[in-house]
């Protein structure tokens, strides 16, 4: 295609429509008039950018609206079945999925066992998919994109995974290429608890923070470094594996069977200092902790603990206690932690839990997918639509 200079009518048009796709999606459906309102632009240039964004497909008329005493003015609304997405998180028992579009709409969270058949890479998220699209009554063949969050260490860039105790059937190399080759797909692998930051870093604790750690609380340990806005990944995707970290000695009368972290904080401690009964795992239990004042101070005593090494390394302006004893655990846990820091070297150093609900790692995988689709479709707008 030839290079059409700025300025001209062909890139102004373009210019314009993708101006009006923008505002449809900031806005939802809009009429004729307040779309040229919210874009400065004539009515009959707005029509004539409604009309050209309808012939390529990318909205369509969705209601009317009342004009006062002339004909009620349509409204168009950009259309959320040309293109699709799933979110999936991969957990230890369990598969979450939700499907996502260009609107950001609301879709119900399919939860897919793991079972105990054989596992292959394209399998799960073959499953994934048709389970998030029949949960939502969305056509599987709109799905281009899907979005993985994974308890392991990723590396995009060698497409290599390490880690991997919670995915049997997972190769340590090639696991993305397999699943787009198999399956027809555009997949990103990306760690859980990054995701997870980078919500936190979008609507929650960390928003205005300058360096934050996410420490994830949960069945096992994880961590994810915020430096202004950028997650740090490592060099081989393992930054912030700190559940494998050995037992430090101040946590030697504390748990002195301990091997690693996962083993001072992890699920089963948690679930035993809840007094969980044999049989019961953490999610049975962990209901207890934000009134049993013993369980939080126990919790809090292992989480200063665990939190050592990482404060001396990288002096965060924030902590923040996300994962499901964190987040369960609320302000009284973040409390007790942050009284429990030493602060002649971190004296102003904030903890706070976190404040994304219950699905951090959907809603992160969710915000990376809106983006590439919205991105896809605005690619149809050309100069000679």
């Amino acid at each position: 295609m030839s290079q059409i200079d700025p300025g001209t009518p062909t890139w102004l048009r373009a210019h314009n429509d993708r101006t009006a796709f923008r505002l449809l999606l900031e806005h939802g459906p809009l009429t004729r008039a307040q779309l040229g309102a919210l874009s400065g632009l004539s009515k009959p240039t707005a029509a004539q950018m409604l009309t050209r964004l309808e012939r390529v497909d990318l909205i369509r008329p969705v209601g009317e609206v009342s004009a006062g005493r002339g004909p009620n003015a349509v409204s168009y609304g950009v259309r959320d079945d040309r293109i699709t997405g799933v979110a999936i998180s991969m957990l230890a028992d369990a598969i979450h999925a939700v499907v996502v579009d260009a609107t950001d709409a609301e879709h119900p969270i399919a939860e897919i066992p793991c079972g105990d058949g054989e596992r292959t890479p394209e399998s799960d998220v073959r499953r994934a998919v048709e389970a998030a699209c029949e949960a939502s009554g969305v056509d599987v063949a709109t799905v281009s994109n899907v979005v993985v969050g994974v308890q392991a260490a990723v590396n995009a860039v060698g497409d290599t995974l390490s880690l991997t105790d919670t995915l049997p059937g997972w190769p340590a190399t090639g696991a993305r290429e397999q699943i787009e080759q198999r399956l027809g797909l555009t997949v990103a692998l990306e760690n859980d608890v990054n995701l997870a930051a980078m919500v936190e870093r979008a609507s929650g604790a960390s928003a205005d923070a300058a360096t934050s750690v996410l420490f994830w609380i949960g069945q096992g340990l994880g961590m994810a470094l915020d430096f202004h806005g950028s997650v740090h990944r490592g060099a081989a995707g393992g930054a912030g594996e700190v559940g494998y970290l050995s037992v430090p000695r101040s946590a030697g009368d504390i748990e002195p069977d301990a091997v690693n972290l996962t083993g001072v904080i992890g699920g089963r401690v948690v679930a035993r200092l809840l007094g969980a009964e044999p049989g019961q795992r953490l999610g049975d239990v962990l209901h207890r902790l934000p009134d049993d004042e013993a369980a939080l101070d126990a919790v809090a005593d292992r989480v200063s603990i665990a939190l050592e090494a990482v404060l001396a390394i990288i002096d965060p302006e924030l902590v923040v206690l996300g994962g499901p004893t964190g987040s369960t655990g609320g302000a009284a846990l973040a409390g007790r932690v942050a009284a429990r820091i030493d602060r002649q070297s971190h004296p102003d150093l904030v903890v706070l839990p976190s404040a994304t609900g219950a699905q951090p790692v959907l809603l992160g995988a969710r915000r990376l997918l809106v983006e590439r689709i919205r991105d896809l479709l605005e690619a149809r707008i050309t100069p000679a639509a």
